[in-house]
């Protein structure tokens, strides 16, 4: 989006829509102190992640995006990852005759439904723009034209450069932890979220490790990864601006710490400021992971515990050796969205080259 609006030739639009909206967290407002919000679209609503709400958020997000869609008439309707916005939002602009470009596709999450929303919006979309090389060959497998496929890098990466890390008293105030927790939920029961969150703190309480924990996302799950993490009286910090995010990372890089759990952070962001990561179960199973990165298949406590202490013991990633790119993603990105005219028919019009 900063990219966007440095462009000369290009108009930013930001409709804040989803998991930006639902309070507590209210994160649309984090968005709002960068750029100004053309539209906001509710979907989800408070206290309900299951599947089926999904779902039902899902067909609320369609026919509300649309109204913005035709209200705003843009050019080029982006979407990033696998998320239920970006899926409604894809499916929105595909049927409703705009050009939708995405970024992210191609990557793999066999751990989570997302998976299938992802490939799906890549059969919807119009303009590719993956992260990596092998996303982008994955996506020319499954019959994208050649043409319209364009490897960016991740735009997680983009402007991790100017943020510090974080100051001495705001770290001390967290507890000076050496590990965080940041634990996603992957649509299962309750029951087996909680046993999987039990097993992290387990491992860490047996190496006598201070931890911080993180909220987890609104995927369904959600409450028993939260119940938990509760219940073992951890005071789980909620949603936070990105800069605090990163300066986080970054000090715990700096510290020796590590960054357990499953979230795609672990391996784009925490990667890319020198922050070890241990990566548990299947939900970012099939992703590129960086070098530095270990990974817990097996949730056991004692996998898990040997998973971080392999994480401490190597080295961080070089800068130049990540597989998500060099920071310089919303450059490349901006430069094809004002290069390529969106109206032109070997563009809109779909056809498998398979």
């Amino acid at each position: 989006m900063a990219a966007v609006n440095a462009h000369a030739d290009l108009e930013l639009l930001v409709i804040a829509a989803g998991a930006h909206l639902i309070p507590p967290a209210d994160s649309f407002r984090d968005v709002k102190a960068h750029f100004p919000i053309a539209d906001s679209v509710p979907m989800q609503k408070p206290g309900r992640t299951t599947r089926p709400d999904d779902a039902e958020a899902l067909g609320t997000g369609i026919s509300r995006l649309t109204r913005s869609f035709r209200s705003l008439e843009p050019d080029w309707i982006v979407v990033l990852g696998d998320r239920i916005e970006a899926f409604a939002a894809a499916a929105a602009a595909n049927i409703g005759g705009w050009a939708l470009a995405h970024l992210h596709g191609g990557d793999r999450a066999e751990g989570v439904a997302d998976e299938s929303m992802r490939h799906a919006i890549s059969k919807l979309a119009h303009l590719h723009l993956p992260a990596t090389q092998a996303s982008a060959d994955r996506l020319i497998r499954m019959g994208e034209k050649p043409e319209h496929v364009h490897v960016v890098g991740s735009p997680a990466i983009d402007g991790l450069a100017g943020i510090d890390a974080m100051d001495d008293d705001t770290f001390a105030k967290l507890g000076a932890p050496r590990a965080v927790v940041l634990l996603h939920p992957t649509g299962r029961s309750h029951e087996t979220e909680e046993h999987v969150t039990a097993n992290v703190l387990e491992s860490l309480e047996t190496l006598n490790m201070s931890k911080l924990a993180l909220a987890p996302n609104y995927d369904p799950g959600r409450a028993g990864v939260l119940r938990l993490l509760k219940e073992r009286g951890l005071d789980v910090q909620p949603h936070r601006p990105r800069e605090w995010f990163v300066a986080l990372l970054k000090r715990l890089a700096s510290t020796g710490g590590v960054l357990v759990g499953n979230s795609s952070a672990g391996l784009i962001e925490a990667p890319a400021v020198g922050c070890r990561v241990v990566d548990i179960g299947p939900r970012q199973n099939g992703r590129e992971r960086p070098a530095s990165v270990r990974h817990a298949d097996d949730q056991s406590a004692g996998a898990i515990e040997r998973a971080i202490l392999d994480a401490l013991a190597v080295e961080p990633l070089e800068a130049n050796d990540h597989p998500y790119g060099d920071g310089h993603a919303g450059e490349r990105v901006t430069s094809l969205l004002a290069r390529i005219d969106p109206h032109t028919r070997g563009l809109l019009a779909k056809l498998n080259t398979y």
